[in-house]
């Protein structure tokens, strides 16, 4: 394939940023011309993301990221995956007569994790004043900002919901009763005023960074913001289905959270470390896949590690079925296996074995450790293909982009690598715009996260008190000779982590530059059961940008793919940094879909 770009990889050597919106990007990048490391500038970017794309992420949502320092190389996870509230028991939802987490409004919001987070990271590696990290996202909440287009689209779609049932989100996003205008300036003031607390509460704390994010940590947990989650959590609110669901998450959950930090996931592979996230979250999916598909290779040939090749996406769409299918079996917060287990050489070899020359339409998890799969109670209607009851509405959703690049949910994704070496990908998430009421005093709402867990008792990701869901969200670190070299990662759902393989396999294994990577059609399968409501499977799917050879297509019909042709810039939304530790050069790419993302830098 003639290598192609829509724009050039940026390279430099002061400092890069790549983010799913120019205006966050700009604003990390701003805390690196201050002076401030990568850190600083991931925490304003990520502080930007929650106003400029609200419909993506929120302060009410979650933050796992994947963190290495110039001083300490070695990959740390940094968890702002907020767990199921206290009051979140299967018996909860029994007596409200639930048989599943509904995929929006307050009975599905998790602990808000993204915010504590964020501040964690400024605590322990910041350099920069918090007033002078959070000045960007002030200002854009308090003068406001060109609202994207997709923005607008959400409100628009959501608009009969918030003015019949959601009154408290039509104040907000409603201004005048009338949708707001796309690219015309809008503002949060309610948001911006809690920003404006946070910054004075540290500011009076003192001069040092850690003692001035370490007492906004406690006024968002433990003061004014606590306080209003906890007056708002009695009120009930209109389900789907019309009955009403009183909130779960109450202010003693805010104080009893804490961010934290934990060793990644590390698997060699061609030369480099992949750090991911643990169980918690399906980031060793994606070490599985590149696991199974080095086997692979070793008895079909380099093609099974070319995704622009027949072989090579037949490939790569069935190790992600096998992979998914023991997500579905095994990750979780109470997965009773290891990542170690899951990529055994001898349980790889058996799971690549199971790749034949036609497409899969089952679900096959594996037996780790001897151990015997158990599936929740409505996979298993699912594969029977029973009715489940489940009907979407305008909340939910696959949260990931569409034929025409629009998006629907829930991400945002910024990478960033300054001049010292320090390096983060960070993918915050949930409490999107139309995933919650509105708490009228914050000009935010909580997030819907809790969805992804399972009535079913017994199961890796069943619901539990203080548990964490087994979230989507997984950005990427890759380390050379134990290094960081890229950080990486995209939007998208179940989506993520498939089109960051395609990257990494293009990137790492082809050589391609990273603007080139990312710009390279992408494909993906939706072939096991979603992660969000109402959880769905299409059996044997394979979603394709258009731009891939027809003839390719065609023969991938042939072997059993139910093949659609999307758009054909309509899938992935990858952002990358890079940094070479032989020369200090630095480099970065964005993704050009949905004419959004930016990568910054000099």
């Amino acid at each position: 394939m003639t290598p192609f770009t829509t724009r050039p990889t940026l390279s430099g050597s002061f400092g890069m940023v790549s983010s799913t919106h120019w205006l966050a990007s700009q604003a990390a990048m701003r805390m690196l011309e201050l002076g401030g490391n990568a850190f600083d500038a991931a925490v304003a970017g990520g502080f930007v993301l929650h106003v400029v794309e609200p419909h993506l992420n929120g302060p009410g949502g979650d933050l796992p990221a994947i963190v290495a320092t110039a001083a300490d190389p070695r990959p740390q996870v940094l968890c702002g995956q907020g767990p199921a509230p206290a009051a979140a028991t299967p018996e909860a939802f029994a007596r409200m007569g639930l048989d599943h987490v509904p995929g929006s409004g307050p009975v599905a919001s998790a602990v808000p994790g993204a915010v504590d987070a964020w501040l964690l990271l400024l605590r322990d590696h910041g350099s920069l004043p918090l007033a002078t990290v959070l000045e960007p996202a002030i200002g854009y909440a308090r003068d406001g900002h060109p609202l994207l287009p997709r923005v607008a689209a959400t409100i628009e779609r959501v608009r009969e919901l918030f003015e019949r049932d959601w009154p408290t989100s039509a104040e907000v996003w409603l201004p005048g009763g009338e949708v707001p205008v796309a690219g015309e300036l809008f503002a949060n003031p309610a948001y911006a005023a809690v920003l404006q607390r946070l910054a004075d509460v540290a500011t009076a704390a003192g001069d040092e960074v850690a003692v001035q994010a370490q007492a906004a940590r406690r006024e968002w947990g433990e003061g004014f913001v606590a306080e209003a989650v906890e007056a708002f959590a009695d009120r009930e609110f209109p389900a789907a289905d019309g009955r009403l669901l009183p909130g779960l998450v109450r202010g003693s959950d805010l104080a009893a959270y804490s961010a934290t930090w934990e060793p990644a996931a590390v698997m060699e592979w061609h030369g480099v470390q992949v750090a991911k996230t643990g169980l918690w979250g399906q980031g060793p999916a994606l070490l599985q896949v590149l696991a199974v598909l080095d086997r692979l290779a070793e008895t079909h040939g380099p093609d099974v590690l070319d995704p622009d090749t027949e072989l090579g996406m037949h490939a790569v769409v069935e190790a992600w079925k096998l992979a998914m299918a023991d997500r579905e079996a095994w990750f979780g917060e109470a997965a009773p296996v290891t990542v170690a287990q899951l990529l055994d050489p001898a349980y790889v070899a058996e799971r690549a074995a199971l790749v034949g020359t036609r497409a899969e339409a089952g679900l096959r998890p594996g037996s780790p450790g001897g151990l015997e799969p158990r599936l929740a109670e409505h996979v298993r209607r699912l594969l029977a293909g029973e009715a489940t009851d489940r009907a979407a509405d305008v909340t939910t959703g696959e949260p990931t982009v569409e034929r025409d690049g629009t998006t629907r949910g829930d991400t945002c994704h910024l990478d960033v690598v300054d001049r010292w070496g320090n390096m983060i990908s960070a993918t915050p998430s949930g409490g999107w715009l139309q995933s919650s009421p509105t708490i009228p005093e914050l000009g935010f709402c909580l997030g819907s996260r809790s969805q992804m867990f399972w009535l079913d008792e017994g199961l890796p990701a069943s619901l539990a008190p203080g548990a964490r869901p087994r979230t989507t969200l997984t950005p990427t670190l890759v380390l050379r000779d134990g290094v960081p070299v890229l950080a990486c990662g995209s939007p998208g759902g179940d989506q993520q982590d498939q089109w960051q393989s395609l990257f990494l396999l293009r990137h790492v294994v082809g050589g391609r530059e990273l603007q080139e990577a990312i710009d390279a059609p992408m494909f993906h399968t939706d072939g096991f059961p979603g992660s969000f409501h109402p959880r769905t499977m299409a059996p044997a799917s394979l979603s394709v940008e258009d731009r891939v050879d027809p003839a390719t297509l065609e023969a991938l019909e042939r072997r059993g793919h139910v093949v659609t042709r999307e758009g054909p810039w309509s899938l992935g939304r990858m952002c990358a940094v890079a940094r070479d530790p032989r020369t200090g050069l630095l480099t970065a790419a964005a993704n050009p879909r949905g004419m959004q993302g930016y990568a910054v830098g000099r």
